[in-house]
């Protein structure tokens, strides 16, 4: 009890991420290898439009608690529901990109809104 009352609100949320990932029996992002095909669930952190190579793409960052991984979807400008703050479940094959952990066109489930 006291170590949930001296956490920052951040780490609190982190925990309950973490929790999720396990209940959903989806991979853990920090877990996630080069090329590996896995189905990871989290939060949407940031949202945004960014073209590649001239082709519009909605690019988002997930976090689950672990770590972060930035889904792309590639011709895309907008996705319905598809907006910082929701929770959603994704699949594919994670690759490498600038460092970081990348899903280019995944398979995904949005979740509900608020508790469940």
């Amino acid at each position: 009890m006291i170590d949930r009352l001296s956490s920052s609100q951040e780490d609190l949320e982190s925990e309950e991420l973490r929790e999720d990932s396990e209940t959903t029996g989806c991979t853990r992002i920090g877990d996630c290898h080069d090329r590996q095909i896995v189905t990871v669930t989290g939060t949407l952190r940031t949202v945004t439009l960014r073209p590649r190579a001239g082709v519009p793409a909605l690019e988002a960052e997930l976090f689950d608690g672990s770590a972060a991984l930035d889904v792309v979807w590639l011709g895309r400008r907008s996705i319905v529901g598809i907006e910082p703050g929701r929770k959603l479940i994704a699949s594919g094959r994670i690759s490498m990109s600038r460092g970081r952990r990348v899903l280019f066109n995944p398979k995904y489930e949005l979740r509900p809104l608020g508790r469940e």
